[in-house]
């Protein structure tokens, strides 16, 4: 088995120990290639090599950035593909042939390898990335999970527009000043924005299969996978029901109150699940969603600043990427 590692060495949990440790246990196992991004969209490049000379196997360790450039590498820009903007319209297959996806994580966050059911300490990942490949190698099929079409750019677990851009925007340039970035320094400055949109009116409306366009919308998330994200340990929720293998879940919604929305994410944190709202819009097991915009509000994909948008169109693609992860029901005891 022909395996990538592919290292951000930026990432905010890697070291050199154990870069060293987790190329030292894989080699025993597959014929293993190792390299270390050193510019942003580098992991787009050799994924993208990858997926034509034989790889069988991409192993990330790195943030979630890092994880959505290798299956941007590997898929291709999906507007390339029939249908991919309009409603109802099916894609071009996607080919068999791709290389898996693995990730021992690296990052501060690690949603999409959490959601997987890969643990957040490295070594403990590495462990179960060994035993995974060991599977393979006896006869077991790789998992198969769904990915979310964005039109311009693929997303693994997440999407969104409004507030939720705004605050990824806002990190990012707390990273860009050389600042760590941390859940706490999350909340802070999703708090500040939450109070600078509350003096805005709102702007997004949202278009679903089956639906009359819901309008008065200040911010969604459209999900592809839960927990939404994480606080340190304590996973946050916001469509429980949306896992990698239905379509797309949505969260929106239609009041900035400050009282409303605190109130809402206790629920959000809550074991319980019972995320509801007057405000609140939510929905799962879409097959698309497309939300208009007044003017071009902050978008975000996957936790990474996309820029201004008027309009996106997100539309559910099962059984797009193969991973190396456990089984969805051993996944959902992991997170």
């Amino acid at each position: 088995m022909r395996a990538v590692l592919i290292v951000n060495p930026n990432a905010t949990s890697t070291t050199a120990a154990g870069r060293d440790l987790l190329a030292h246990a894989l080699e025993s196992r597959v014929d293993l290639t190792v390299v270390h991004t050193d510019h942003r969209g580098h992991a787009i490049e050799i994924a993208e090599t990858a997926r034509h000379d034989g790889t069988d196997v991409i192993i990330v360790h790195g943030g979630d950035g890092t994880v959505n450039e290798v299956v941007n590498g590997l898929m291709g820009r999906p507007s390339r593909r029939a249908g991919a903007q309009r409603p109802g319209t099916e894609q071009e297959p996607l080919p068999d042939t791709m290389p898996a996806v693995a990730v021992v994580p690296g990052g501060s966050a690690n949603v999409f390898a959490r959601a997987l059911g890969i643990s957040p300490d490295p070594i403990v990942a590495t462990n179960q990335l060994v035993d995974l490949l060991s599977a393979r190698l006896n006869g077991a099929q790789w998992r198969r999970i769904g990915l979310m079409d964005c039109g311009e750019r693929w997303a693994v677990f997440t999407a969104g527009m409004g507030v939720d851009g705004d605050v990824v925007a806002a990190v990012e340039a707390q990273r860009a000043k050389g600042r760590k970035v941390t859940a706490s320094r999350y909340i802070r400055v999703a708090v500040r924005e939450m109070l600078a949109s509350a003096r805005k009116e709102p702007q997004l409306t949202l278009e679903l299969p089956g639906h009359a366009p819901l309008t008065g919308v200040y911010f969604a998330f459209i999900s592809n996978s839960t927990p939404w994200t994480y606080a340190n340990t304590r996973p946050v929720w916001t469509n429980p029901d949306t896992t990698f293998e239905t379509g797309l879940g949505l969260f929106a919604v239609t009041s900035m109150n400050v009282w409303r929305n605190l109130m809402l994410v206790r629920r959000m944190v809550s074991k319980k699940h019972e995320i509801k709202a007057r405000h609140l819009i939510r929905d799962d097991d879409l097959a698309w969603v497309r939300i208009v915009s007044s003017e071009p509000v902050a978008s975000q994909i996957d936790g990474d600043f996309l820029g201004l948008r008027e309009e996106m169109m997100f539309r559910a693609v099962p059984g797009a990427l193969r991973v190396v992860a456990p089984p969805p029901a051993i996944a959902s005891e992991l997170r």
